[in-house]
């Protein structure tokens, strides 16, 4: 008998930049699976009738990317732990019928770092600099591995001190101001801004406040050498960039919908490091 050909999706507005139909159609050609991974642009309006249509429609699940996280989370009919605490849907799939809710960027973040940084989760403090979506999924991942000490750093000092009181004791809201001050004795760095994108040479911190034992680590992986871990490179840091986080947090879906973990390779890497400087 035929297996049936299951698709997938992800759906954002915009969505045509999206580098996750790469990832997924690498690893479905890999494993020799009969099915399909597209690319759905969703304008805000229209996502309610898109998620609640996708059984109808022949769809397993999907990726949940910008503006639609929040309102996934409040659409499914249930959700896991960590999406639970981070407030934001990235990924759904069917179970007994009922469409469930993950977030598997925490995963990705940490698993980003396990691969290039191993042992990162031995250091006791830990700078966020940003306050918004994905400084929210890596928070979870720093309290997951038992980070005790972690510092937040927005410009906009409300919003780090909102993100403080959502986790505990354990998180601390600061102004960039204070950033040399908590980075002196910090043993990772965290930028979650958009700053140092393609074209932006700013930075979020400056490497030069860490010990040398410090590690930064960039969300930004266009260009994939940010300016903050260029800096932090020619002080000597161990510097880990943000593809591999893009890379890891596709796994979960991708073993929810086609029935197998796929592993991250340097191959796969490599196929979208080619994409990037084909586009760049």
């Amino acid at each position: 008998m035929v297996d049936p050909v299951r698709r997938a999706f992800v759906c954002g507005h915009p969505i045509a930049h999206s580098r996750s139909p790469i990832i997924h159609s690498y690893w479905l050609d890999r494993y020799g699976i009969a099915g399909s991974y597209a690319a759905i642009d969703v304008a805000p309006e229209r996502f309610p009738l898109f998620l609640s249509g996708l059984s109808e429609a022949g769809l397993a699940g999907g990726n949940i990317t910008i503006p639609h996280k929040e309102a996934a989370f409040a659409a499914v009919a249930r959700r896991d732990a960590a999406a639970e605490a981070i407030g934001a849907v990235n990924t759904v799939w069917f179970e007994d019928g009922q469409l469930h809710g993950g977030n598997t960027d925490a995963y990705g973040f940490a698993a980003n770092l396990d691969e290039r940084a191993p042992g990162w989760e031995r250091g006791r403090s830990a700078v966020v600099v940003g306050a918004g979506g994905a400084a929210r999924a890596v928070i979870h991942a720093l309290t997951e591995r038992s980070i005790g000490d972690i510092r937040v750093a927005n410009r906009t000092a409300g919003r780090a001190a909102e993100l403080a009181a959502r986790f505990g004791a354990r998180v601390s809201a600061h102004a960039m101001g204070a950033l040399p001050e908590i980075c002196a004795d910090a043993d990772l760095l965290i930028n979650t801004t958009s700053l140092g994108m393609a074209g932006d040479m700013g930075l979020s911190a400056d490497p030069a406040w860490l010990p040398g034992h410090a590690i930064v680590t960039d969300l930004v992986y266009v260009p994939l050498r940010t300016p903050l871990l260029a800096a932090a490179a020619a002080r000597g840091l161990k510097t880990v960039d943000g593809l591999g986080m893009l890379l890891h947090q596709a796994v979960p879906g991708f073993e929810r919908w086609f029935g197998r973990r796929p592993d991250v390779t340097q191959a796969l890497r490599d196929r979208i490091v080619a994409d990037l400087d084909g586009k760049t």
